[in-house]
């Protein structure tokens, strides 16, 4: 801790200096925060990132098209069905390439289990981040159900390495029907109770009502996205408003805030994994049999060029621009991750809240560091 005088304040007044971090809670990875207090209340922020950095762009333009679907898992580990299909999805348009219909929709399918392990996950450490210990056994109990029937399709619970340029990597085991019926029905009945345990509770409203407000003038200044996004107002979801994939043949809603605090982004993303319930179902209806891989090389050579795809993931918009100068290896790989996005707002949500709630804002925004730094 340091003790310095700011200026452009009170001469009499004693500003501390606190490091939240490298290591600290509500950030997955490692994440500093610096934060000058004037008594209880923040007057200033600086985030630090940088830790978790390990060149992934870079990477990809020394690994075979097929093999940097491996470092996509790894940027947003906790959504990385969905980082792998962004990727995918940026190749086969470079490609020209269609892909089957079974594919699609499996492909949907699992990206919304995926976001709503996602939730669960964020549910549980958000609980806990306002003190409560009980949210994190109920998250995580729903949340097992899905990474068991990951593990049952893809040999993974984490890094699945699944979805393949031109489709999937292998069709669903044979009693997938039966198994997603029930994992539906107990995930249906598990929103439900993590609902009623703790959106109402009176402590955890009083920590978040009104709590770290970014209102939807400044959330759209920001490039914010996602449900960070949506609970400010905004509707912004880009499985709506710019389809990819077969997202526009489902009928769902967009959760919506209206405050643009930490309750709004809570709920906003309780009721996306209501959504997302609504979205596999319909999937598991309409999903036809037929081939699950396109007749693609199996070294992908896609032609000069270069594609830009946007999909959403859990935490927000997900963009990937690839360039290809003909070879098997791509010449440019960026990514627009929206955690670091996310993140430039959080000095704005700081700004004259308690040093308390710093740890309650900062998790609000359900940031991962690994796509933050990449």
């Amino acid at each position: 801790m340091e003790i310095q005088q700011q200026p452009g304040y009170d001469p009499d007044s004693i500003d501390l200096m606190i490091n939240m971090g490298p290591q600290h809670p509500s950030t997955h990875g490692v994440f500093r925060l610096v934060i000058w207090v004037d008594g209880e209340r923040i007057i200033k922020s600086e985030p630090h990132v940088g830790y978790l950095h390990r060149g992934s762009e870079k990477i990809s333009e020394s690994e075979r098209y097929n093999q940097i679907v491996t470092l996509f898992d790894r940027l947003d580990y906790v959504g990385n069905l969905n980082n792998e299909l962004a990727f995918c999805l940026a190749v086969e348009k470079l490609m020209g390439i269609t892909v089957p219909e079974r594919a699609e929709y499996i492909r949907v399918i699992l990206c919304e289990l995926n976001r709503i392990a996602s939730h669960m996950l964020f549910y549980g450490v958000y609980g806990l981040d306002s003190g409560a210990m009980t949210p994190m056994l109920y998250g995580f109990r729903e949340r097992e159900r899905i990474q068991d029937l990951f593990q049952r399709i893809t040999g993974a619970r984490m890094m699945h390495n699944y979805i393949r340029i031109g489709g999937i990597k292998e069709d669903l085991p044979t009693d997938f029907d039966s198994r997603i019926g029930i994992l539906l029905d107990d995930l249906k009945r598990g929103v439900d109770e993590c609902d009623q345990l703790l959106s109402g509770n009176e402590m955890f409203l009083a920590r978040t009502k009104n709590v770290g407000i970014l209102d939807a003038a400044d959330a759209v200044d920001y490039g914010v996205s996602g449900p960070t996004l949506r609970a400010s107002g905004v509707a912004e979801d880009v499985r709506v408003t710019d389809s990819y994939s077969i997202y526009d043949r489902f009928d769902f809603g967009i959760p919506l805030g209206t405050r643009g605090d930490c309750w709004d982004r809570y709920y906003v993303r309780v009721e996306e994994m209501r959504e997302s319930i609504k979205i596999i179902e319909n999937a598991m209806r309409d999903m036809p049999n037929g081939d699950i891989l396109a007749k693609v090389r199996r070294i992908a050579r896609p032609p000069k060029g270069e594609a830009f795809v946007r999909t959403e993931s859990p935490r927000g918009d997900l963009g990937v621009f690839v360039v290809s100068d003909g070879s098997d290896m791509p010449y440019r790989v960026k990514v627009r991750a929206p955690s670091f996005a996310n993140l430039q707002a959080l000095q704005l949500m700081l700004e004259g809240a308690y040093l308390a709630d710093a740890v309650l804002i900062l998790g609000s925004i359900d940031i991962i560091m690994g796509e933050v730094d990449r």
